[in-house]
């Protein structure tokens, strides 16, 4: 194995750090975007039974997973139940767009790297070439052994390029995918709460 990354050349570095890079996000995401920890089953179950008139309705909510997204859009909803209704739906608009940036954190970077890296295996296999050009060139080849470095160079940084972006372009179009579900349901609870409330 380390012999093949000491024949990519110096194009393969970046590559292997963008892949490590891609993991990490990927493991970050898989835990930061869990049902439970966005919108707990214990405070969904909690939103069905809200009664409007229920004094202790704060202390509850901020008792049960209050740091989760859910918590905080069902407190908002809470905090503003006695404005209209314009104006409670655009203070959940407002809170759902930062709910919405903190659940594609790092999924930018996840994109960034699922286009560059083949671009930088690019840019390894065009070096390659022309390493194979300039001993071509310079010296009287007879011999393919005299070129098997560049080409190697070439084809082992392009597969590690493409392999590197096909998993982190999946995986960033499931994570968007599971975003977009999740701040559906976070919304449709929210207008349940929101005319449960005004009812």
């Amino acid at each position: 194995m380390l012999e093949i990354i000491q024949s990519g050349g110096w194009m393969i570095w970046p590559i292997l750090i963008s892949s490590v890079i891609a993991l990490g996000i990927i493991f970050e995401r898989f835990w930061a975007l869990r049902q439970e920890r966005i919108m707990p089953s214990e405070l969904v179950k909690k939103m069905s039974l809200l009664q409007q008139k229920s004094a202790a309705l704060d202390n509850d909510i901020s008792d049960i997973h209050g740091d989760s997204a859910f918590a905080t859009i069902v407190r908002v909803a809470i905090q503003q139940r006695m404005a209209s209704k314009a104006v409670q739906r655009e203070r959940l608009e407002e809170v759902g767009r930062q709910i919405v940036h903190e659940l594609q954190f790092f999924l930018t970077t996840l994109g960034t790297i699922a286009v560059i890296t083949p671009l930088l295996g690019l840019l390894g296999t065009v070096l390659g070439m022309i390493d194979v050009f300039m001993a071509m060139s310079s010296t009287n080849v007879t011999e393919p052994e005299a070129l098997a470095g560049g080409i190697a160079q070439a084809l082992i940084t392009t597969a590690a390029g493409i392999s590197v972006a096909i998993p982190s372009l999946i995986f960033l179009r499931y994570f968007r995918r599971k975003v977009a579900d999740l701040v559906l349901q976070m919304e449709t609870q929210a207008i349940l709460l929101i005319d449960r409330l005004a009812s």
